[in-house]
């Protein structure tokens, strides 16, 4: 059973998209659109640990990485046997295939979840979280309305909360990137990887980190020109593709590598792909 806490968020209109010229030209983050969405009740938090396993235990479920034998991980979270690193990912080599990475093995087979259950699944495809949404009787959220719900009430704004990263006393409002990328985090939010789910404060609807921590998948296939042509009520994306929506960054993102923790980014991958720094929210049906 799906026990995720609820957060009712009334329909609207709001601007969609990059307002603040922040965003990277190939992802399509403009026009900012008008859009229209109706209510829909979200998930408070991303799926835990806990949560999938509770899904896992009552399906016999094996995500694509568990099928498939391997999975990507970040090279400072590396947890596997020597003869388990398959090697870097081109173009991204801080991104490891590992053999025996999986939801269960974030880090790889030396890896573990004691102590992550309030953590947010990972490694779990968008195939993976359609899986769980289906027997959970929930849905992925649309692009529009995981960006709706992201802004909290916060109209135009850089992140959930406003423009300003930090907080007035300096601290840290989410899971991201502190230091030199991909070599050194100063783990100045508290993390080198995921937090717990209610790490930080929540957006003005009450959800937790829509940004940072991790990237969580949308039901839309993702196309970098889309914003030119969607329909201005309840869009749902183009109509096929190669790769779905990703959205809100990850533990990951640095101004020098990917400035992607912010309410209009967006990003994308392969339906089957897993990742260490990725996994999702439901909403209602």
């Amino acid at each position: 059973m799906h026990g995720v806490e609820q957060v009712l968020v009334d329909g609207g209109v709001f601007a969609m998209g990059d307002a603040g010229g922040d965003g990277n030209a190939g992802d399509g983050e403009t026009p900012v659109h008008e859009v229209v969405v109706e209510g829909f009740s979200m998930d408070a938090t991303a799926v835990t640990n806990s949560d999938f396993a509770g899904f896992v235990g009552e399906t016999g479920y094996r995500t694509e990485a568990e099928v498939f034998g391997y999975s990507a991980v970040f090279h400072l979270a590396l947890a596997a046997e020597p003869d388990e690193v398959m090697g870097p990912a081109a173009g991204t080599p801080w991104w490891i295939g590992v053999r025996g990475a999986d939801w269960r093995h974030p880090g790889g087979s030396r890896s573990e979840l004691d102590g992550l259950e309030d953590h947010p699944v990972v490694h779990v495809s968008w195939n993976d979280a359609v899986a769980y949404c289906k027997w959970a009787g929930r849905r992925l959220p649309t692009e529009a309305e995981w960006e709706f719900a992201a802004r909290g009430g916060v109209a135009g704004a850089r992140y959930p909360w406003g423009d300003d990263l930090l907080g007035e006393d300096g601290a840290w409002r989410c899971n991201i990137w502190q230091g030199e990328f991909p070599r050194a985090n100063t783990e100045a939010d508290g993390y080198l990887t995921t937090a717990p789910v209610r790490t930080f404060e929540p957006n003005g609807f009450g959800l937790w980190q829509m940004v940072g921590n991790t990237w969580e998948w949308c039901a839309d296939w993702f196309g970098p020109r889309y914003y030119k042509f969607c329909p201005g009520e309840n869009p749902k994306g183009p109509s096929l593709g190669a790769a779905r929506v990703m959205r809100g960054g990850s533990y990951l993102c640095h101004d020098s590598y990917c400035n992607r923790y912010r309410n209009s980014a967006r990003s994308s991958n392969t339906p089957e792909s897993s990742m260490g720094n990725a996994g999702f929210r439901t909403v209602s049906l």
